[in-house]
């Protein structure tokens, strides 16, 4: 794959600030969170549970339930090809996510795999007439039986045996993993610039879990797709992902290539997140938890919102102020005072005084 294939921006995301209004209260499930995604390239989200990574993935799909949920700020812009060869761009935020031309982004150039495949499929009908309906949907010309031939292909494709059965198949009468590649083959129905993969290999074993990971990448090298792939385990991605954001509470802690994110992490939570991983190429050593679990979310937070877990936290700063985004090496950015060479003009920056 070129470098020029691998290098087109397909998608933009900048600040992206969506809040849920329940009858507790209000959660700032994502706030200000801006990324890019590259053609054939992967961009891998990570974070603890309630940092906003799903939302973040449901936000450009459209699928955040509105209400309780409210995009306050931000644009999602797709960059897709033409017919005729060329890019136009798509201000997904400026389309309805009921109408018909968001309808046929969502299932057309993004595809998206939900963490748990037995409750995405209709337990009440055939993995084959569900795959056949999104190509009968996004496919002009398609017809029932082209659909039904295009699934038993597609089925073939992510590696079930005996697709030809496997389409009239019930989603309970295919196991785990094999539901899990029926979703692959659903996502992919209609040939997505962009894959969503949201935590697709929570519910399988780590030999299930390899072979869909081996899969996707295979897909992607011969797609030339983009890939979102969204997970709480940092092992997983980095052995996906191109480049990592790390989450936490709706915040983009740091953002960097993969290869900087695991040699030289910045933030204090991804050095957390990283010493909590075991690792059976190094020496034994004793895994270090991160201490706490993740603030209320529906409490307004002052400072920053790792503050009370951080082992190098400044006191008087940390717990007062916003941290801003730094770039202290050129790509690689991180929310955090540790790395401002002013501690007053770098919160000034932040809260926008």
């Amino acid at each position: 794959m070129s470098d020029t294939e691998r290098g087109d921006l397909l998608l933009e995301v900048r600040n992206l600030q969506v809040h849920f209004y329940l009858f507790e209260g209000v959660v700032q499930a994502v706030n200000d969170v801006s990324f890019d995604v590259h053609r054939g390239r992967t961009l891998g989200i990570i974070g603890e549970s309630g940092s906003g990574k799903s939302v973040s993935a449901q936000s450009v799909m459209g699928i955040v339930p509105s209400p309780p949920a409210k995009q306050l700020a931000g644009e999602i812009r797709l960059h897709r090809a033409t017919p005729d060869g060329g890019i136009e761009t798509v201000d997904l935020g400026q389309l309805d996510p009921r109408g018909q031309e968001y309808r046929d982004v969502r299932g057309g150039e993004i595809g998206m795999i939900f963490q748990e495949p037995m409750t995405s499929f209709s337990p009440l009908h055939k993995v084959g007439d569900q795959i056949g309906e999104a190509i009968l949907l996004h496919i002009p010309d398609a017809t029932p039986q082209s659909a039904r031939e295009r699934t038993v292909d597609l089925l073939r494709r992510v590696g079930i045996p005996r697709p030809d059965r496997a389409v009239d198949a019930y989603p309970h009468e295919l196991s785990g993993g094999m539901r899990q590649r029926a979703m692959i083959a659903m996502a992919l129905s209609c040939d997505p610039a962009l894959l969503i993969a949201d935590e697709p290999t929570t519910a399988l074993d780590v030999t299930i879990e390899a072979q869909i990971l081996e899969l996707i990448q295979e897909l992607q090298d011969d797609l030339n797709m983009a890939i979102i792939y969204i997970s709480h385990d940092l092992a997983v991605v980095g052995g996906v992902a191109d480049e990592v954001m790390v989450m936490y509470l709706g915040l983009v802690m740091e953002h960097a290539d993969v290869e900087t994110i695991f040699d030289e992490p910045l933030h204090p939570y991804t050095r957390a997140l990283w010493q909590s991983i075991p690792k059976i190429d190094g020496p034994l050593e004793q895994l270090v938890p991160i201490s706490g679990n993740i603030p209320n979310p529906f409490a307004v937070h002052k400072g920053c919102p790792f503050y009370a877990r951080c082992t190098e936290r400044i006191q008087g700063v940390c717990d007062e102020l916003s941290p801003p985004v730094l770039e202290p090496r050129q790509g690689h950015t991180v929310r955090c005072f540790l790395y401002a060479d002013d501690v007053e003009l770098a919160s000034n920056g932040a809260t926008g005084d």
